[in-house]
């Protein structure tokens, strides 16, 4: 399933090319293997090597976890390009078979998540089906389209039963930390909202203090 992998190397963490049962991305690997992972997908204009998964991943794995980033089906089937509203039912596939093949390496707990558009679609998996995931890391939710605040992206809120974190810029376009606030209200339980000082969307890049994050998520409780 896992092609092309790079060895740890001094017990250092590895990065591999990930193939397989519909799944392509890249496997980080922690140099002392644990037994949680995370699957993270890409947004609509991206895909599995958008800098904030990267450097999202990294550390991440540096705190234990085997990490997937995955290429969503739609990326997949062609290099550019946004999504269809009528394919996204495939990508909800996509991230299911991505945490079942990750469950292989990985016995513990599975999180799903991802930036924009690929954690949007974690969440709508996770209102579908609270045991596909133990938790999920909400990167940049694209709570409205930018200048549409009325169009709120949050009608599944009330059906996730799944311990959320949701990582936020301040200069956010698809939502302000005031406006996220009043959507995460929506959710029971309460998930953790950790905010970045003058990121826009893309979050600096992932140039950010994870730590916070890799806490609030080690925190998490499995799915009820």
């Amino acid at each position: 399933m896992v092609q092309g992998a790079r060895h740890n190397v001094g017990g250092m963490s590895s990065r591999e090319p990930f193939s397989g049962d519909g799944v392509r991305g890249v496997l980080h690997r922690p140099g002392t293997p644990g037994t949680d992972g995370l699957v993270l997908a890409h947004g609509a204009g991206g895909n599995c090597d958008a800098p904030v998964l990267v450097a999202a991943a990294d550390a991440i794995c540096g705190a234990g976890l085997a990490v997937l980033r995955i290429d969503l089906p739609f990326r997949q089937r062609r290099p550019r390009g946004p999504p269809s509203p009528h394919t996204a039912t495939d990508d909800r596939a996509g991230l299911r078979r991505a945490a079942d093949a990750l469950r292989k390496i990985a016995p513990g707990r599975i999180f799903v998540g991802g930036h924009s558009y690929g954690g949007r679609q974690a969440t709508l998996l996770a209102a579908e089906d609270p045991a596909a995931a133990a938790g999920l890391l909400l990167l940049s939710y694209p709570l409205h389209p930018p200048d549409k605040p009325d169009n709120l992206r949050t009608r599944h809120f009330p059906q996730l039963r799944n311990a959320c974190v949701f990582v936020h810029g301040s200069k956010d376009p698809f939502g302000s930390l005031d406006e996220m606030q009043s959507a995460l209200a929506l959710i029971a339980p309460p998930p953790t909202l950790i905010p970045v000082a003058n990121a826009g969307h893309d979050l600096a890049r992932g140039r950010l203090d994870w730590r916070p994050v890799i806490d609030a998520l080690l925190a998490t409780e499995k799915s009820r």
